[in-house]
């Protein structure tokens, strides 16, 4: 029996006019709920929640029409190629962009946390293994890069390498919570050993930091989360020090940035949670959502906050040109019914027995 979840949200007034000012959709990975969860609005005052399921996700990619999602164990890719929506008759429901799932990568279970696109392509922060790795149909990853203090390529989680910030197409920075060579040694001092690295030197530019997550280079500026303090940090990149951008006292994982604007997830702290209950931000993190933070005037213009179910999120995404997307995971049945070619859209149907074809005019 599948456990039915609730979506309850309240948010600021004035999100949905600005998603709609924006034409953009939020999407949001709860591996907690196994979810990946749009937001969006297609009319300014309303907003409009979609859930679809996913095993575990974690990071998500976006690049032109291409999206990837890390999953428990795998790597999904889907494509909004194709102007898949143009199809009344196939789009009842009238979403204005459609994902659909093209393959499946096996990865078994490496704990990929940020996913990014390079120059065709796909780069991934192999937590388990604490490297960045690529990927190729031959084996469950390639390892490309580990911090220099990583002496063994073991499936230990040694530092909990988690973050990928992209320059040029390839990795510049990341973080990790620790930089220690033993078997889960980041968890012994989550509040004081988080550290952001330069890639491919392993110069640490910053240490000292409680969970640092989600780093971003945004025009040329390096901003980092610090989850433990609940703070948004940017750091010198020529490694004198950092400065607080704003302080939001919650539990703060997940970055993207729009057109001035800094989309932030922010989690709920469990009470069950044993690793995260001596951080500053316990307190204050008693709901999941999405910050919405002005960053060019320094102030929050919003948030989302989950009433029930939702508690914790770890990747915040902006898909662009799109208020109602629709993402057709591997067991959504449509993925099987519509063809898509460089020139045309066909939707397959099944009509008392027989195979109907309708292209899309």
């Amino acid at each position: 029996m599948r456990m039915k979840i609730d979506y309850s949200i309240e948010f600021t007034e004035g999100v949905a006019a600005l998603l709609h000012q924006l034409n953009v959709s939020i999407l949001i990975s709860t591996y907690q709920a196994g979810k990946l969860i749009a937001i969006g609005s297609s009319d300014g005052m309303k907003l409009m929640q979609i859930p679809f399921g996913f095993k575990k996700p974690m990071g998500i990619a976006l690049q032109d029409d291409k999206m990837a999602i890390a999953t428990l164990d795998e790597v999904q890719f889907l494509s909004a190629k194709g102007a898949i929506e143009k199809n009344k008759n196939d789009n009842p429901k009238e979403f204005d962009k459609f994902y659909v799932h093209r393959a499946s990568y096996n990865t078994s279970r490496l704990d990929i946390h940020d996913l990014d696109f390079g120059k065709g392509v796909l780069w991934g922060v192999n937590t388990a293994f604490s490297c960045l790795c690529k990927f190729d149909i031959n084996y469950s990853f390639v390892p490309k890069w580990s911090p220099d203090y990583i002496t063994d390529l073991m499936p230990e989680d040694r530092c909990h390498l988690n973050g990928m910030a992209m320059e040029n197409d390839l990795p510049k920075y990341v973080t990790a919570l620790s930089a220690t060579n033993t078997k889960e040694g980041w968890r012994k001092n989550i509040m004081n050993a988080g550290v952001v690295m330069e890639v491919p030197s392993s110069e640490i530019l910053l240490e000292g930091l409680a969970m640092p997550h989600s780093p971003r280079l945004i025009k040329g500026e390096l901003y980092v989360l610090e989850s433990g303090t609940g703070d948004l940090i940017k750091i010198d990149r020529n490694g004198n020090g950092c400065e607080v951008v704003y302080s939001f006292n919650r539990f703060v994982r997940g970055m993207s940035y729009h057109q001035g604007y800094l989309f932030i997830g922010a989690s709920q702290i469990r009470e069950t949670s044993k690793t995260f209950q001596g951080l500053d931000v316990t307190k204050n993190s008693k709901q999941a959502g999405v910050i919405i933070f002005d960053l060019d005037k320094g102030f929050v213009v919003g948030e989302i906050n989950y009433t029930k179910s939702i508690q914790e999120i770890f990747d915040v995404q902006i898909i662009t040109n799109a208020n109602k997307p629709a993402i057709l995971n591997s067991d959504d049945e449509r993925t099987k019914q519509v063809i898509v070619t460089p020139l045309d859209v066909f939707w397959q149907k099944k009509k008392e027995g027989t195979s109907q074809e309708s292209k899309q005019k």
